[in-house]
This record gives C-alpha cells, structure tokens and sequence, in this order.
C-alpha cells in the first residue's frame, strides 16, 4: 500500500472515532442563537374585577355634556356657593303675636322671636322706615329662618336645604339686586328631600341654572358695606367672598356677539323644548365678543346644556348670556367693553356643531336677542 493511501485509511479511521457533533479540537463552535425563555402564560383578571370608569346613566335621548375641564378657564377662585359652606341650622319660629314695647325696633323684634324681619313688615304692612310704636301688636309669621352669615350666596343656602332658589325669592319677596346681607332671616320653605341627607347629598341633587346664577351668586354683605368695585384687568381676580357692584346703565344699543347663522330661534322650539336665546352657528375658536359694555357677573360651566359660559350685566336689569364656549378669557368681577373678546366659541354643553348660545334677559325674564340688536 502506498504512503498516500495508507495515510488516507489512517484519517478515515481516526474520524470515525469522533463522537458526531464534536467540534474538533483547537475550534470554537459559533454560539446557537439564544431561544427567548418561556415566558407562563399571564393572568388575566376576569371582566368583572377590573375597575371601570363610573359613568352616569343617560336616557337614550339625552346627550352627555362635555366635562368642566374640557372648558379652558382663566385661573380663578372657587364660585361663591363653594367658598363659603352653609349649615343647614334654620331656627323653627312659631306664628304668633308681639306687643311692641318701648325702645323697640323691627330688627331688635326680629332677633328675639327669630323671624325675619323682613317678613314682619309684610306681615303687618310696614313701610319704610319701618318704625314701631310702643303698645303696638304686630303679627309674627311662623315657619323656619335661616340667618345668613358673611359670605353665604343665595345659591350656598339653596343647596344646603335642597331646595330651588328660586323658591327662596319667592317666599322673601327679594328683588333686584338680590345681595344678602349678614344677619338677615331667610325664610325657607319645605324642602322634599330627606332630613337624612348630606349637604354633599343634596348639593349633588340640586341642579344650577341662568336664573340662580343671576339672583343666587352674590355673596352676602355686612349691613353696611358696598359691593367691590369692577376690575378692569382679568389678572386683578376679586374674591369669591366679594359681591359685585353691577353697572349703573346699559350704555348705547347691543351688538351682535359673533357673525354667523342663526340656527336656532328664540321660543318654543318644533319639540316642544323652549330656547331662551339663540343659537348662531360659527367656526370653531371663534372670538366671542360682549354685546355692550358691562361687568362679568359669572364665569364656569354649573349649567351643564350650556357647557362654557359668560354672563354680563350692563345695568336698568339689562344682562346678557354667552354659552358653548370652548375657552372663558374673562374673570368674575371684570369690566368689559362693547366688542372686547370675552371667550372662544365651541360646542360645549348640549351642542350639535360649534356654536354660540346668545341669550339678552331684562331682570329675570328672557327676550328675543334679534329684537334688541340691530339688522344684518
């Protein structure tokens, strides 16, 4: 056998003594791509346990209103109903009679049967300045008084009793511009919710609107102190605590607040459902502009249908009401002037495009906008 040969059986030999696999000696294998570890399965927690979102339940018919903080609002104080919590701790004052004696006066007669002493002079016909003469016999009108202390708004004790403000106006016979004073007797009438009931209860149930914002939202003042004057800078914010002195005159006509179509008229709509103002559809971002000179009366978003909102008083009852807006750029207690940009519009609230609710009201009662502003 030749030496080639020889040396070729020698290897194929050699070869068949290395186990398969085995690298050969002097070499490294590469190194086998790394498997990912078998992971076990996860745990899913069943449907039921996960937390889910509370969601208030809706008629199919209703719409969800945006929530507040989808309303861009300029920093601001908390509203006065929620500066200034109210006790609900009316005195129960038996109808009767009181003989006047000397030295007498209708407040002193007020602080010691705990009626108002507003509803003492109606009562008994009194006028101003109410005087009261020895030997007289005034009639004492029963029910239950609650005493206002500083700060209380009329909406702040409204919520407390869970009762209407407007119920409140009613039964105290107040008028314009219904600023509370302290050490004044509310008289509250029967309240349907349960003695049970929180003041976080009945807040939760009592439902804010245009009108408690105008008569309600002042909050009340010592006997002898004025409203804070207006600001004329939103970065100068006044006090929830502070009640605002309104203009004393509408100045000049009204003016449109934004150009766009009417979509929407004032009065009873084709469902039945009444619109107290008018609905102008414009783009979204839209300036919204005051329709006179005046002073912000309110600034938020309480009223759900009408989402961001404005109101301005202009003075002789005149106010004017500004909703669906996407950005408030005004404070409460700010003096503005006719055509100064108030707010963006949106469509905020119960609203079907991007839109401005415009409403004007004389004292507490809503009239067609298109009769006060002029021809386009």
């Amino acid at each position: 056998m030749t030496r080639l040969a020889l040396a070729l059986a020698m290897a194929i030999g050699l070869g068949a003594c290395i186990p398969a696999g085995s690298p050969p000696t002097g070499y490294e294998s590469a190194p086998a791509p790394a498997r990912p570890k078998p992971q076990p399965p996860q745990r899913r927690e069943p449907a039921q346990a996960r937390p889910q979102p509370s969601r208030p339940q809706q008629p199919p018919a209703q719409r969800t209103p945006l929530p507040e903080q989808d309303v861009r609002v300029l920093p601001a104080p908390p509203q006065s109903w929620e500066a200034r919590p109210v006790a609900a701790d009316a005195r129960p004052v038996s109808a009767g009679t009181y003989l006047a004696r000397p030295g007498d006066t209708l407040r002193s007669i007020a602080d010691k049967t705990g009626a108002g002493s507003e509803a003492i002079a109606r009562a008994n016909n009194l006028v101003a300045p109410y005087v009261v003469f020895p030997g007289q016999k005034l009639t004492i009108p029963g029910g239950r008084y609650h005493l206002v202390r500083a700060g209380e708004s009329g909406i702040a004790i409204a919520r407390a009793y869970g009762i209407e403000w407007s119920r409140v106006i009613a039964a105290n016979a107040l008028a314009e511009p219904y600023i509370l004073r302290t050490g004044q007797r509310l008289l509250i009438p029967s309240s349907s919710s349960s003695p049970s009931q929180s003041r976080e209860e009945r807040a939760a149930a009592f439902h804010i609107d245009i009108d408690d914002l105008l008569t309600g939202s002042q909050p009340a003042l010592a006997r002898t102190e004025r409203p804070a004057r207006p600001s004329a800078s939103p970065s100068r914010v006044l006090p929830s605590t502070a009640a605002v002195a309104p203009p004393p005159r509408l100045v000049g006509q009204f003016a449109w607040p934004v150009r766009g179509q009417v979509v929407k008229r004032f009065g009873a709509g084709a469902s039945g459902e009444r619109n107290d103002g008018i609905k102008i559809a414009v783009p979204r971002t839209t300036p919204v502009l005051a329709a006179a000179d005046g002073v912000v009366a309110y600034v938020g978003s309480d009223v759900p249908a009408l989402g961001g909102l404005v109101i301005l008083r202009h003075g002789n009852g005149w106010t004017s009401v500004y909703g669906h807006a996407s950005q408030l750029l005004v404070q409460r207690g700010q003096s503005v002037k006719k055509g100064q940009k108030i707010a963006l519009s949106g469509s905020t609230g119960f609203a079907d495009r991007p839109e401005l609710h415009f409403e004007i009201r004389k004292g507490r009662v809503p009239v067609d906008p298109t009769t006060q502003l002029p021809p386009r």
